[in-house]
């Protein structure tokens, strides 16, 4: 009996001993060591992770998005936590398009994950599923992939460096990322905890740019075609508001598709496009007066560094200097521009903005070529007059023409027309910024004169005319530098145009290269011409069509002049109908054309036209056949035929 009692108490002692050890153990786990085990528990059931924040859209100048961030999600599904699993089954098929006999074989696993991406609206009616784990990202979406691709470029991904507007602004539209909790479970599985978060995030800026995306996209696909068609090597255009600096549509496409940057980034020489900025130092400086005129030499001038010809037959031996700008004289420009000194030269060019950047909002700009008067050689000054030792951007040389059609002020050309933060609140409102005077007002009225000359019949530009409207521009043909000098057989066609003539509301350099038929008078101009129709039809706020004036007499087309020493090349393409003089106009019959077919033939009849609709078109008010006053307004209705 006593050495059961000594056991007992041996045992008790033993639990006793036990417990008191687990007593102090728990207040050791519990009190002394509680919040170092609390912080390791929270560690291993719970993650903090980044939340993405939303990319900013960019819009063009109306609000037309033309890149967004959307939101897409994955799927994950653990069958067992399903209440209801063949009604939920059901759903979760027919919402991811999943078909449930695929479902019902996957969800023999513990844990099913769907890649996806879906859409917010398809994951909606899962999110109240017990069981449904859905995984968010953000990616970049294009609702038109190909609409001025090269401009806006794409952000940073996957090792692929930015480009573009994306590139730019990368900081801004970029945004501030949150921080969230994520709780895992004992398998591993994570589950994010909507209600702690630790920081929300931030979308990035929108930006609306001043691009306008109908203009962009007349200008794409007409230059598209015209590359195709005239068999060239690639073009450039790039479309600007005179008056604010604010691009309208930018540009550049090789013959093989691909799209470029070029419009900022590449340089060519003008060629006579560069005429008038000889003329312009010319009238500044007092040098030449309105009856001044100098020798033609009959087309053929031997120089000591070179012999100067003219491409088109002239009609007269002496010519004042609008007659040289308006049939484009290598001679005449030459001899009125041999007035100038270096210096003068030199310092004209830099004021309308070559050789030196524009500073527009875009990488990599290139600030072209201009070479100081003490680096010329003796053949500078002769080749800078008609346009060669002297490189630019098509950007520079349409910013130059702005300046002439805004009294002379030469403009800092603009892509970003607005800012606004993640609460809508602008935080950048573009104003025009201007630079510097390059000329006086007078003088750019003058030089307008000119421009419009080179439009008219007789003029070098007269394939650019319209019947309604007067455009004013000046065509320019380079030959193409090389390593060894200029490749023979290569040449680069391009106008620089004002509309309308009076009162600009647009500038615009169209450039080809190696187009078949050379010469801009046969390409470049009557290119313009078709781009300006369409943009006239377009449904665009680009321009202001209540300060469009009309001509009185509309002048019939005249053909493209001459070339001395070519095969005359006759070019169907665009447009190829004569205008009326005079006395009313008849509405053409273009009911089942396409919109562009249309516009060209409403246009040449000496009507203007607006459109209701997109596809071919469907009726025509006033009907085909009646007779109209010139400059009347038809209404096109067209619709997509399938």
């Amino acid at each position: 009996m006593a050495r059961l009692e000594v056991r007992l108490t041996v045992l008790a002692a033993a639990f006793a001993m036990a417990f008191a050890l687990l007593l102090v153990r728990a207040a050791q786990v519990q009190l002394a060591q509680g919040a170092v085990y609390a912080r390791r528990a929270t560690r291993q059931r719970t993650d903090s992770v980044a939340l993405p924040a939303p990319r900013g859209a960019l819009y063009d100048r109306n609000g037309v998005p033309l890149a967004v961030t959307q939101e897409s999600f994955h799927v994950g599904i653990a069958p067992g936590e399903l209440l209801t699993p063949d009604a939920d089954r059901s759903l979760i098929s027919r919402a991811l398009g999943i078909p449930e006999n695929q479902l019902r074989r996957d969800f023999r696993q513990p844990w099913v994950y769907y890649h996806g991406t879906f859409t917010s609206a398809q994951v909606h009616p899962l999110r109240r599923i017990r069981g449904v784990h859905l995984l968010s990202e953000f990616g970049r979406f294009y609702p038109d992939p190909d609409l001025a691709a090269a401009l806006l470029g794409r952000p940073a991904a996957d090792g692929r460096p930015a480009s573009g507007i994306e590139r730019v602004f990368d900081s801004l539209l970029t945004g501030r990322p949150g921080r969230g909790v994520e709780i895992r479970d004992g398998r591993g599985r994570v589950y994010e905890s909507p209600s702690r978060r630790d920081a929300f995030p931030v979308a990035g800026h929108d930006i609306w740019l001043t691009i306008d995306a109908a203009v962009q996209e007349i200008v794409e696909t007409v230059l598209r075609e015209a590359v195709a068609r005239y068999g060239a090597d690639g073009g450039d255009v790039v479309v600007l508001a005179p008056h604010t600096g604010e691009i309208l549509a930018a540009m550049s496409l090789r013959a093989d598709g691909r799209r470029t940057s070029g419009v900022f980034t590449s340089v060519f020489e003008p060629g006579s496009t560069a005429k008038i900025f000889a003329a312009a130092a010319l009238l500044d400086l007092g040098l030449v007066g309105l009856s001044d005129s100098v020798y033609g030499e009959g087309g053929r001038w031997v120089l000591p560094y070179r012999v100067l010809e003219d491409d088109h037959e002239l009609d007269f031996d002496w010519m004042t200097l609008e007659q040289a700008i308006r049939v484009s004289s290598n001679i005449g420009t030459v001899k009125f521009a041999s007035r100038l000194e270096p210096a003068e030269r030199f310092r004209f060019l830099r004021a309308f903005g070559f050789g030196t950047p524009t500073g527009v909002e875009f990488p990599s700009e290139s600030r072209g070529i201009l070479k100081r008067p003490e680096n010329w050689s003796g053949t500078t000054a002769t080749a800078l007059s008609i346009g060669y030792e002297v490189a630019v951007t098509p950007l520079q040389l349409a910013l130059a023409y702005a300046a002439i059609a805004n009294d002379g002020v030469m403009l800092r050309p603009r892509l970003v027309r607005e800012i606004r933060d993640a609460g809508g609140s602008v935080v950048y409102d573009m104003r025009p910024e201007p630079i510097r005077r390059a000329v006086s007002r007078d003088v750019a009225l003058r030089l307008r004169g000119m421009l419009r000359s080179v439009t008219a019949q007789g003029g070098t530009g007269a394939t650019a005319a319209l019947s309604v409207y007067e455009v004013a521009g000046k065509t320019g043909t380079a030959r193409v530098a090389g390593p060894g000098g200029y490749v023979a057989g290569s040449h680069i066609a391009v106008f620089a145009s004002l509309f309308p003539a009076e009162d600009p509301q647009l500038a615009m350099v169209v450039k080809l290269e190696n187009p078949a038929g050379t010469y801009a008078t046969l390409t470049a101009a009557p290119l313009t011409r078709l781009m300006l129709e369409q943009i006239l039809g377009a449904q665009t706020g680009a321009l202001d069509r209540s300060r469009l004036p009309r001509r009185v007499a509309p002048p019939a087309r005249v053909a493209a002049p001459p070339v001395r020493g070519a095969t005359r090349i006759v070019v169907a393409w665009p447009g190829s109908g004569t205008r009326p003089v005079g006395g009313t106009r008849v509405v053409p019959e273009v009911v089942g054309l396409t919109l562009r077919a249309a516009l060209s033939r409403v246009h040449d009849a000496g009507l203007r036209a607006r459109v209701d609709g997109w596809g071919r078109v469907t009726r025509v008010d006033p009907s085909s056949g009646d007779s109209l006053p010139p400059g009347t307004i038809v209404r096109l209705v067209a619709q997509e035929t399938r």
